[in-house]
């Protein structure tokens, strides 16, 4: 700052004693006398350098804000000690590799209370509400995206879901599927993605993803209800392969998939499962998924965390001996939904699956059909009612170890008291054609159970729109 009054002090200093010189004759100018010509050219002289002054002032002065820069520099200043420092500006502090990335997380937490009284406080057949008449963390998850912004020249992107809680034990890791499922355990999605410049951009993706099976998901702050679904608990939670969607037009786009089974990070057999599903969009208030998944889930291999028998072949360490003969027998799930907006405030969604499953090629199937209805009606900003109602025919047992045929009604209120906190209060009765339900006597089931529940969910993050 010093070197740069420096290099004006003597401009400036030649103006003054010119502009000092000159006074006199802006005092007779001052005077009703006709002027002389040489009098009218040191008055021009003069005009020429109150201009350069005012150049001076200009450069020796801090830039004013234009009126388009003020109101966002008026934001950037703090008006008191109190404020914080804006959030606008914390972009500017990340590496550039970074820009672009959102950190995201979630806590869900409920209390529940079976009105059964079940021995061992388990509510049988919930998918996430596993616990009766306690305190219960759902889960905890962070979510790390980079999602791919074609428009601003990066094609790639990432996402990896950390999760921790009961869900993890039901969603993931789990030993009738995965091999070694502690390797797993807390990686609920890791996939990265590339999006190839083919037609309208052609999508791939390689990792663990969830299960685009079914029309509900993980996080419950996107569902209309508190509770899982029977179908939720029932069909695939992820997958580990590749995946490619391409979207045709606005209302028209394609998935197919590659993967090692459901819920299989690491394959229990050599067979490579597929996935053919179409999204549709024939109105901008109407979606429709159509899908069918191949697959075959039976395993060839069996592994010995406790330790196996001498001489066995080992995987980092664990023992295992392949099965001879090992079933062969295909999975198909034929499953559909559909969202329609009605209004603004009013959704309805419906699903509708069915799943055949052999143990052999040539043995007998076992077969689980029905669906579910939703309906969600938004009060106010903040309040909201929704319902549910589903049915689930059993037959042979895939779903529930038992043929039956499983019913169930839902009633949901919701309160937000802020964008990343709500709560809500549910209402569930759960009913069977069978004893099904745990009672507060042991090896005494009863057809139904009814749970009141109280759940909370937290989130924060950069992440927009559903997780």
């Amino acid at each position: 700052m010093l070197r740069q009054y420096n290099r004006i002090d003597m401009p400036c200093a030649k103006l003054c004693l010119q502009a000092f010189l000159l006074a006199p004759l802006l005092t007779a100018a001052d005077v009703d006398q006709p002027l002389t010509p040489r009098e009218r050219k040191l008055l021009d002289r003069i005009d020429a350098l109150e201009q350069r002054l005012a150049a001076l002032e200009v450069r020796l002065s801090p830039a004013a804000p234009t009126a388009a820069e003020a109101p966002a520099n008026a934001r950037e200043v703090p008006q008191s000690a109190s404020l914080p420092a804006p959030a606008a500006r914390t972009d500017n502090l990340l590496p550039d590799f970074l820009r672009g990335t959102t950190f995201n997380m979630t806590l869900d937490g409920y209390y529940e209370y079976n009105f059964n009284a079940p021995i061992g406080r388990v509510n049988l057949l919930r998918a996430y509400d596993v616990s009766s008449n306690a305190f219960s963390l759902n889960q905890a998850t962070m979510v790390i995206e980079h999602a791919p912004d074609v428009s601003a020249g990066s094609r790639w992107g990432a996402r990896v879901d950390l999760q921790y809680g009961q869900a993890t034990e039901t969603l993931q890791g789990n030993a009738s599927n995965e091999p070694r499922p502690d390797v797993y355990r807390a990686i609920f999605q890791a996939y990265g993605t590339y999006v190839f410049p083919v037609g309208r951009g052609l999508t791939v993706d390689f990792g663990k993803w969830a299960s685009s099976l079914g029309i509900e998901n993980n996080y419950t702050k996107d569902q209309m209800n508190y509770s899982r679904s029977y179908w939720f608990d029932f069909l695939p939670f992820y997958h580990m392969g590749v995946r490619v969607n391409y979207k045709l037009n606005d209302w028209f786009g394609a998935n197919y998939w590659i993967d090692n089974g459901t819920q299989q990070t690491e394959p229990f057999n050599g067979f490579k499962d597929q996935f053919f599903g179409l999204n549709l969009q024939p109105r901008k208030s109407l979606n429709w998924a159509v899908n069918y998944y191949l697959g075959q889930e039976h395993p060839d291999v069996e592994f010995f965390p406790n330790g196996g028998p001498a001489n066995l072949p080992t995987e980092q360490g664990l023992p295992f001996e392949p099965i001879r003969p090992a079933p062969n027998g295909r999975l198909h799930i034929f499953d559909s939904y559909m969202t329609w907006q009605a209004s603004p405030k009013l959704t309805f969604a419906l699903e509708g699956d069915y799943v055949i499953e052999r143990l052999w090629t040539y043995s007998a199937p076992a077969h689980t059909s029905g669906g579910a209805g939703y309906t969600r009606y938004q009060v106010t900003p903040k309040f909201a009612l929704a319902g549910r109602a589903e049915y689930l025919s059993d037959q042979g047992g895939l779903f529930s170890g038992a043929t039956q045929a499983l019913k169930e009604a839902t009633i949901t209120a919701e309160y937000k008291f802020a964008e990343g906190f709500l709560m809500r209060q549910e209402w569930r009765r759960d009913f069977s054609n069978h004893p099904a339900f745990l009672t507060d006597t042991l090896g005494i089931l009863k057809k139904e159970q009814t749970t009141a529940t109280l759940g909370v969910v937290w989130w924060f993050g950069g992440k927009q729109g559903a997780w």
